[in-house]
């Protein structure tokens, strides 16, 4: 069983959809109609508006859903690669893997990059952005933040330092990955330029394609600064009616349409509740076991679990599989050994397959 924080288990009937004859996205028009109700079903998810009617809801803004082919980071890299230049004053706010990452990016592209950080079971450093804000001979051109952090199951409450960046200076893109939230928690995309997400978390399709919410001052600024590329570049994939910048991945647009379809029947509320149920019952068996949750509780994703096991995550995880056939995650980098892994996210947030993981973890400790 595939208990993973992504990739997550697929449903059959999305499997099912990707067994179907092969459909040539550069000459038959039936995959411009399929990719079309696919950013239909994204803008849904997001909570935005892709064609500038949002139906009365104040919440809802415009963004245009874009869909290129690669795995969630191509998105990450392809926000800085768009946005980035020789120049270019990027803040990072960071408090984990993926947000200290951002800073990389920046400097692979030659912008300057100044990291706010804090440590990685803490929450953002809000005091800090303050005063770098407030620093007079600082102008900053974008910022970027995650949503949830995957590595250590942390989730961020962006508003704060939304806030603070709208006081700031209205004119600070942001960029923000929501790659293991967007799905399973609502995320504040009508307040972000650039909201990435990806198609092997909470969406349970297979991994392969990033999704982006994108506002109308971020293709502004991609004009502006016209990258040279063309694989990190979301600027070619704005107007995809003639036909799309390269061979799209046909297999995994379907799936991941036909996988959104499962999301938006049952209902994004039900599907947020089912996240946050699995959750609270992964929790409460944890603390049952003795383990120790990694961040604070409060600072949790509701779909992703940590246990903080100090020197044991790669040892539980090998027998898990060989022992009971169960696949979950450990930490990464400097916690690759110290923190264990469920992923609730997607189909695999239900409380059966919760018990069935927490079962066979009982077992193995």
């Amino acid at each position: 069983m595939l208990m993973t924080p992504g990739p997550t288990a697929v449903p059959a009937s999305v499997r099912d959809t990707m067994s179907r004859e092969l459909i040539n996205p550069d000459v038959d028009p039936a995959f411009h109609g399929i990719y079309n109700r696919l950013t239909d079903r994204l803008a849904t998810v997001y909570g935005v508006d892709s064609d500038g009617d949002t139906g009365g809801d104040s919440a809802a803004s415009t963004r245009d859903i874009v869909v290129p082919g690669g795995e969630g980071i191509l998105g990450l890299e392809a926000a800085i690669a768009s946005l980035v230049e020789p120049g270019t004053e990027v803040l990072c706010l960071s408090n984990g893997l993926y947000g200290d990452g951002f800073a990389d990016f920046v400097a692979d592209y030659g912008g300057e990059a100044t990291l706010v950080s804090a440590d990685y079971d803490d929450s953002l450093p809000l005091a800090e952005l303050e005063s770098v804000l407030a620093d007079d001979d600082r102008e900053f051109d974008l910022a970027t933040m995650v949503h949830c952090e995957t590595p250590t199951g942390t989730l961020n409450d962006l508003g704060p330092a939304l806030d603070l960046l709208d006081e700031a200076d209205e004119e600070i893109l942001t960029v923000v990955d929501a790659v293991s939230s967007l799905g399973g928690v609502r995320v504040p995309t009508g307040r972000i330029d650039v909201c990435l997400g990806a198609s092997q978390k909470c969406f349970s399709a297979p991994p392969g394609l990033t999704t982006a919410a994108i506002s109308d001052r971020a293709w502004a600024a991609m004009e502006e600064r016209d990258p040279h590329s063309l694989y990190t570049n979301f600027l070619p994939w704005r107007d995809t009616a003639e036909g799309f910048p390269y061979t799209h991945l046909t297999t995994e647009v379907v799936a991941l349409d036909a996988a959104l379809g499962l999301l938006v029947e049952e209902g994004l509320d039900a599907v947020r509740e089912r996240h946050r149920a699995a959750a609270t019952r992964c929790r409460e068996r944890g603390a049952e076991l003795g383990l120790e949750p990694y961040p604070a509780p409060e600072r949790s994703s509701p779909t992703v679990t940590a246990f903080h096991v100090p020197g044991r995550a790669e040892e539980l995880q090998r027998r898990l599989r060989e022992e009971r056939d169960v696949l979950v995650a450990t930490g990464l980098g400097e916690l690759a050994d110290d923190i264990l892994r469920i992923g609730h996210m997607g189909h695999n947030a239900r409380i059966s397959r919760v018990d069935e993981a927490m079962d066979a973890l009982g077992d193995v400790l």
